[in-house]
C-alpha cells in the first residue's frame, strides 16, 4: 500500500497561509504600515493604484534592513520581534508572527529597496510567487520601500472576488485610520491614483482625530483619563448630543493595537444610559494600556480579537471613566441670577422675634354631616334607547382565514383593498387598524410608509425623473476620507433623486437642495445617514446602489411611530401600500401587516 501523506511545497503552504493573513489590499497595507511603525519610522507614505489591485507602495524612513535581513524577511516565521515563546506575553510591537511578508510574496510581485542607517549602499530584493528573482546592492535613501504589484496574480479566484475599486479603497481607508489614530506623532500620507487623500502631520491625539474625521469633532469630544493599578484608560468620548443612529466612529485600542470588543462596547453604552435615546450611538476613541502579560493577542491572524485576564474589572473601569467624563460635562448646575418676580427671602436675624403663624379654620365644619341633594330627574330616559328594536345583529362574511403569519398573495390584495372599511382606527399612534372581510387588519404605519417611499424612490432612480426643493441657506457637511469615497461613488444617484450638492474642497460638500417632500428633515443628518448606509452595504452593482439609496431615503423620510394621523392620511397609506409590489415586508425583511381572523376574534369572545 503506497503512502498518501506528503509535505506541501513552501509555495503552496505560503498561499494557504496568505488566505488568512492577506484577505484584500487593505490587509497588505495594514501589515506593511505596521512593520514601518515597528521600524521606528517618523514619516510613512502609502500609494495605491486601482485600490491596490495594480500597485501598493509603502515608503518609510525607519531603521531599514541589512542585506541578509532583507532576504530573510520573506521567509515564513522569520521575525525580529520575538525570539522565544515567553516573548509572546511581553509584546511591545505590532507584528510578531513573521508571516506577513511571506504571505504577501506568495500572492503578489514584491520589490523591496532598503538601507540601514550608516550604510553607504542598500539592498534591492525582488520576489514573485515566493520565489526570489534577484538581490543586488543599490543606492537608496534610509528606510524601506515596498512595492507590491499585481496582487493575487497567481490566485485568479481570489482576484476575481475582490469588490469594486470604491469598496476596496474604502476598506483601505478604514485600515489606515485604525493605525494613524494610534500614532499621532508620526507623519502619514495616503495617495490613490495620484491624488492625495490624507496628509496627516504629527501633533496631539485630539488634532489627529480632527484631521481624520473633520473639525467638528474638536468641539464634540470629552477627554477621559483614569489611571489604576490594573490598566490606564485615556482618550475621548462624544457628547450626548452627537449621538446618531449610524456612522458613529467607535474605536478601542489596547497597547497601541486596534481591537474589536463587543463586551467593552456595552460598557460605554451603559455609561450613556438615559442620556441618549435607545439605539443611538456616540463616537468614542478609547485607549487602554494594560500589562502585556494580562492579555493574549495571539488568537487570530488579524490580531483584532484580544483576550483579557481581568475582563470584568476593566469593564467597570471603562464605565466609570466614561461616566466621570459625562458627569463633568452634564452635571454642573447652572446658577440663575434672575430674581425678578421671585419671592423675597429675608436674611436670618437671631435678635428679632418670630411670631407664630396664625391658623384660620371653621370650628363648625363636620365632614360626616351629609346634605340632602336634589335627585336628578330621570324623565325622558326612554329616548336613550330609541331604535334599538330595529337593529339586528350583523353577520360578517369572511373568505379563507389569513393568519398573522400568512402572506397576502398578489391576487388577494385587490380583494382586501376593495372590501376594507373606509374608517380606520389608529392604535397608540403606531398601528393602523381596519376591518376587512377576513377579520381585523393591523398595519405598522412606519413600515408601510417605508415600503411606499422605497418603491417611489427606486422608480425615480431608474427613470431619473425627480424634483428638488432648494434650500434657502445651503448647509456644509464635512466627511471622513472613507465616507467621501462612497459619496463620490453615489453622487449620480443622489442627483437622480433630487439632491443638489457642490464640492467645497477638503472633503466638504454644500447641500443646496434636497428631494421634494423632505422639507421637515435635517439635510445634514439625512445625507450623513445615506452615506453611512452605503458604506455598510458596500454594494457593487448599480442595482445594489439604487436599492441601498432608496431604502435609506425611505427610512429617514417615512412617518415615524407615534405620529397621529387623520382618517384621510390612514386611508392614503393603506391604498398606496396595496399598490406596491410587496405589501407584506419592508425592503429589509420586516413584517408590515397582519390579519387577525374573524374566527379567532369569535373564539376570544366566545
Amino acid at each position: 500500500m503506497s503512502d498518501v501523506i506528503q509535505l506541501l511545497p513552501d509555495s503552496v503552504a505560503n498561499q494557504i497561509a496568505a488566505g488568512e493573513v492577506i484577505q484584500r489590499p487593505a490587509s497588505v497595507i495594514k501589515e506593511l504600515v505596521e512593520n514601518a511603525v515597528d521600524a521606528g519610522a517618523t514619516t510613512i507614505n502609502v500609494l495605491v493604484v486601482d485600490a491596490g489591485r495594480t500597485l501598493i507602495q509603502v515608503i518609510d524612513n525607519g531603521k531599514g534592513m541589512s542585506d541578509t535581513d532583507a532576504r530573510l524577511a520573506f521567509e515564513r516565521h522569520a521575525t525580529s520581534k520575538i525570539k522565544k515563546a515567553d516573548d509572546l506575553f511581553a509584546l511591545q510591537t505590532m507584528g510578531f508572527r513573521g508571516e506577513a511578508l511571506a504571505s504577501i510574496a506568495a500572492v503578489a510581485q514584491v520589490e523591496l529597496t532598503t538601507r540601514m542607517k550608516g550604510c553607504e549602499l542598500g539592498s534591492h530584493v525582488s520576489v514573485a510567487g515566493s520565489k526570489v528573482l534577484c538581490q543586488e546592492p543599490v543606492s537608496c535613501p534610509e528606510g524601506s520601500n515596498f512595492r507590491v504589484e499585481n496582487l493575487f496574480y497567481n490566485v485568479p479566484a481570489r482576484r476575481k472576488f475582490l469588490k469594486t475599486n470604491a469598496t476596496e479603497l474604502n476598506n483601505i481607508l478604514v485600515a489606515f485610520e485604525r493605525i494613524v489614530l494610534v500614532y499621532p506623532d508620526i507623519n502619514f500620507t495616503l495617495h490613490s491614483n495620484g491624488s492625495e487623500l490624507l496628509n496627516l502631520h504629527s501633533g496631539s491625539l485630539r488634532q489627529r482625530i480632527s484631521d481624520v474625521f473633520g473639525k467638528r469633532y474638536n468641539q464634540d469630544l470629552l477627554p477621559i483619563s483614569v489611571d489604576t493599578a490594573m490598566c490606564k484608560v485615556t482618550g475621548y468620548v462624544g457628547k450626548p448630543e452627537t449621538a446618531r443612529k449610524k456612522g458613529a466612529h467607535e474605536y478601542f485600542f489596547v497597547n497601541g493595537r486596534y481591537m474589536k470588543h463587543p463586551y467593552y462596547h456595552k460598557a460605554v453604552a451603559n455609561a450613556y444610559e438615559r442620556l441618549i435615546p435607545v439605539g443611538m450611538l456616540t463616537p468614542y476613541f478609547i485607549y487602554l494600556d494594560v500589562s502585556p502579560a494580562d492579555i493574549d493577542v495571539n488568537i487570530h491572524p488579524t490580531k483584532t480579537e484580544i483576550k483579557f485576564e481581568n475582563e470584568q474589572a476593566i469593564w467597570q473601569i471603562i464605565t466609570a471613566a466614561v461616566k466621570d467624563a459625562l458627569g463633568k460635562f452634564c452635571e454642573i448646575p447652572s446658577i440663575d441670577f434672575d430674581t425678578e418676580g421671585k419671592p423675597d427671602i429675608p436674611a436670618y436675624n437671631p435678635d428679632s422675634s418670630v411670631a407664630p403663624p396664625q391658623l384660620q379654620y371653621n370650628p363648625t365644619y363636620n365632614p360626616f354631616r351629609q346634605t340632602k341633594s336634589k335627585a336628578q330627574s330621570l324623565d325622558g330616559w326612554e329616548t336613550l334607547y330609541e331604535g334599538l328594536d330595529n337593529n339586528k345583529p350583523v353577520q360578517q362574511d369572511f373568505f379563507g382565514p389569513l393568519g398573522a403569519d400568512d402572506m397576502i398573495e398578489e391576487h388577494e390584495s385587490a380583494t382586501i383593498i376593495e372590501d376594507k372599511s373606509p374608517t380606520h382606527y389608529q392604535y397608540k399612534a403606531t398601528y393602523i387598524m381596519t376591518a376587512v372581510k377576513s377579520g381585523l387588519m393591523i398595519i405598522d404605519q412606519h413600515r408601510a410608509d417605508v415600503r411606499i417611499r422605497y418603491e417611489r424612490y427606486l422608480s425615480q432612480l431608474q427613470s431619473k425623473v425627480s424634483s428638488t426643493q432648494r434650500l434657502l441657506f445651503p448647509e456644509a457637511v464635512q466627511f471622513s476620507p472613507s465616507e467621501i469615497v462612497m459619496l463620490q461613488k453615489i453622487l449620480p444617484e443622489l442627483a437622480a433623486v433630487g439632491f443638489e450638492l457642490s464640492d467645497l474642497g477638503g472633503n466638504c460638500y454644500a447641500i443646496n437642495g434636497i428631494p421634494a417632500g423632505l422639507e421637515g428633515l435635517n439635510p445634514m443628518s439625512l445625507l450623513m445617514n445615506i452615506v453611512n448606509d452605503a458604506v455598510e452595504s458596500a454594494g457593487d452593482t448599480i442595482d445594489d446602489v439604487h436599492k441601498t439609496l432608496a431604502h435609506s431615503l425611505a427610512r429617514n423620510a417615512a412617518i415615524p411611530c407615534g405620529q397621529l394621523l387623520t382618517n384621510v392620511e390612514m386611508e392614503n397609506i393603506v391604498n398606496e401600500l396595496f399598490a406596491c409590489s410587496n405589501v407584506n415586508y419592508t425592503p429589509d425583511g420586516k413584517t408590515i401587516l397582519c390579519i387577525l381572523p374573524q374566527r379567532d376574534i369569535e373564539q376570544l369572545l366566545g
